[in-house]
């Protein structure tokens, strides 16, 4: 009983973050939640078996990590070509937070899938490269790859001036 009322305080407290984070990760918020209950569930059936005194963040984001990826590997089966692509915003027309925010997300849902959490680790979650190669299961030049290829197509799909534009510059995170 006492193990189910952590796992409700862990959900509560720290639910929202992960979704966030699975939203970035994902580009598409309905997805986002499908894996984010997905993790959940398998992380509440180890969850007695954790040392979840320590960081049950951890565990959470390389379950999600883990399960994204399994879901990109068969992916390609599912994917539906379109005749037209969307239009994107042009410059200026991000005129206040929630605008830039929906050109991150929207240039986000764009750069391939290892890039993307790449750049979702390092920037949103703020974790250091090597933690990162240890989610995605590869080496850290993998992850310093992956990040600057996802950098550049990110700055290519947003117009200047903008958040990730000033990323490496001001040393901030996408948030």
């Amino acid at each position: 009983m006492r193990v189910d009322a952590e796992f409700v305080e862990f959900v509560r407290h720290r639910g929202d973050h992960h979704l966030k984070t699975a939203v970035l990760l994902t580009g598409d918020w309905h997805t986002a939640e499908d894996l984010v209950q997905s993790s959940l569930g398998k992380l509440y059936r180890a969850w007695h078996r954790l040392d979840t005194s320590s960081n049950p963040d951890a565990y959470l984001r390389r379950i999600m990590v883990n399960t994204y990826r399994s879901w990109w590997r068969a992916r390609w089966r599912r994917e539906i070509p379109r005749a037209e692509l969307p239009d994107l915003p042009g410059p200026g027309d991000a005129g206040d937070a929630r605008a830039v925010a929906e050109d991150v997300r929207n240039a986000l849902a764009q750069v391939p899938a290892r890039q993307r959490t790449a750049l979702v680790l390092r920037f949103f979650v703020d974790l250091p490269e090597a933690e990162v190669a240890g989610l995605m299961g590869c080496s850290v030049g993998t992850v310093k790859t992956h990040t600057y290829r996802g950098l550049q197509a990110m700055r290519r799909l947003i117009s200047p001036g903008t958040l990730v534009n000033r990323i490496e510059e001001e040393g901030s995170g996408i948030r």
